[in-house]
């Protein structure tokens, strides 16, 4: 098995993003990885979180949850983090217990969350290297993304090949100019030695396969409109 690209699905997790946060505000690419999350019929989502930081990625993760009958579970180092998550999604209107929230060091948490089919981890916490190689991916394959990578990754000589664990098949990767910088990499299936069976990756369609659709995201600082195929 692998994953299976959903457009239907995809635009409408994009939506209830967008209707969640209401006019005026700034989604900081939540719409676009809600979108893919819940494309990729992604039943168990992972991210890591850093205290401070805005929940806006969350909330789109949240919405794809919703539309895949998945899981949505944030990590966060300590229990200050934690009670600052909490405060902040029910701040944003987000339902008690509809995110999971699980405390510790990196290799703890991620060793009890296996099959992860959508990870996304923060480049501004410390350990988000660590995050990504002890992550348990699912054998169907599974989509990473580094937020805020435009200076953290870059900087440090980020290299997907680098961080995970060793024989994990990096099918594509791609940078993308959403929030500040998201990077991004599509993981094979382990059970199929074909290297060309998942070649699509993000952002193009399976040769032959169904009609592709156009996802807009539009920066909101710039106002310029990017276009990504689904």
């Amino acid at each position: 098995m692998k994953l299976v690209w959903s457009p239907d699905r995809a635009s409408k997790a994009y939506m209830s993003t967008v209707q969640s946060f209401g006019n005026g505000k700034e989604f900081g690419g939540a719409e676009f990885i809600s979108a893919m999350a819940a494309g990729w019929n992604a039943k168990l989502i992972v991210e890591s979180w850093t205290n401070g930081g805005p929940v806006a990625m969350s909330i789109g993760l949240a919405m794809a949850a919703r539309h895949t009958g998945g899981r949505h579970v944030c990590v966060v180092p300590d229990e200050g983090s934690r009670s600052a998550y909490v405060k902040s999604m029910h701040g944003a209107g987000m339902a008690e217990g509809e995110t999971e929230v699980m405390v510790g060091e990196a290799e703890e948490v991620m060793a009890g969350l296996g099959g992860v089919d959508f990870l996304v981890v923060d480049c501004k916490r410390r350990d988000f290297v660590r995050v990504l190689r002890f992550a348990k991916l699912s054998p169907k394959g599974a989509v990473l993304a580094c937020k805020n990578a435009s200076h953290k990754s870059t900087a440090s000589g980020f290299r997907w090949h680098g961080v995970l664990e060793r024989g994990t098949r990096v099918v594509r990767s791609v940078f993308l100019p959403v929030g500040q910088g998201l990077d991004m990499a599509y993981i094979g299936s382990r059970s199929n030695s074909n290297g060309n069976s998942n070649s699509g990756g993000i952002a193009s369609a399976k040769k032959g396969g169904p009609a592709s659709r156009w996802i807009k995201h539009v920066d909101q600082k710039s106002g310029e409109e990017h276009l990504f195929r689904g």
